[in-house]
């Protein structure tokens, strides 16, 4: 389906709350460079749907930047957050830059700056500071988006029910994936969690149940 391909897919099984109604993450990647006291700091920021894609991005990142001092980072997805110094002391990198994450809001990242050391030492405060500067600016580069969230369900009904299903669908701005014709029609579709109840009394009283809604047990992010 071609539209899959622009949403971030959730199992709600694996433990990912329904009820996240948006958060806001950033569209592509997107790069910064500054130096300090001879150090180059390059921010480097990624859009990631979980932790085993930001580890994949963070090997990729190493390997291509195998000569840089350190690779520090920090993720962030709506059930886990991890930040590392990778050697620098403790608190100055990997702390700062989630500091950054979390002044833009921002879910389902994977932020790295990387550092060539210049010759100079920095100190504690300073080199906090350039940590997240480089963060800071690389998100303050990228374009930020919301993603809200979405339950997708099916609905079977028969043929003359199609102009009120259509209707609703329509009025709580459904987002229809497919629509089945066989002896019934079915039609798979995506809905804000915060309508599922309106939908739901609208088959009780205008069609009394005669259309069947299933969940299918998944979240999207738009």
């Amino acid at each position: 389906m071609a539209l899959k391909s622009n949403y971030f897919l959730f199992n709600i099984f694996l433990g990912i709350s329904p009820l996240i109604e948006e958060f806001n993450t950033v569209e592509a990647f997107s790069e910064t460079k500054f130096k300090e006291k001879g150090s180059v700091f390059i921010g480097q920021v990624f859009p990631a749907s979980n932790e085993e894609q930001a580890l994949e991005i963070l090997e990729q990142v190493r390997k291509k930047f195998y000569d840089a001092t350190h690779h520090c980072y920090a993720y962030c997805f709506s059930d886990l957050i991890k930040y590392s110094d990778d050697g620098e002391p403790s608190g100055t990198a990997g702390l700062r830059i989630y500091n950054a994450i979390q002044h833009f809001q921002l879910n389902n990242v994977i932020l790295i700056v990387i550092r060539y050391f210049g010759g100079t030492k920095l100190g504690v405060g300073p080199l906090g500071k350039a940590y997240y500067i480089s963060a800071f600016q690389t998100i303050e580069n990228a374009k930020i988006l919301t993603k809200r969230s979405y339950l997708k369900f099916t609905i079977e009904f028969d043929f003359n029910q199609t102009s009120q299903i259509h209707y609703i669908l329509s009025k709580l701005g459904a987002r229809i994936l497919k629509t089945d014709y066989e002896d019934h029609i079915v039609i798979t579709f995506l809905l804000r969690p915060s309508d599922k109840d309106k939908m739901e009394a609208f088959l009780k009283e205008s069609l009394n149940n005669r259309a069947q809604m299933k969940d299918t047990g998944e979240l999207y992010f738009i």
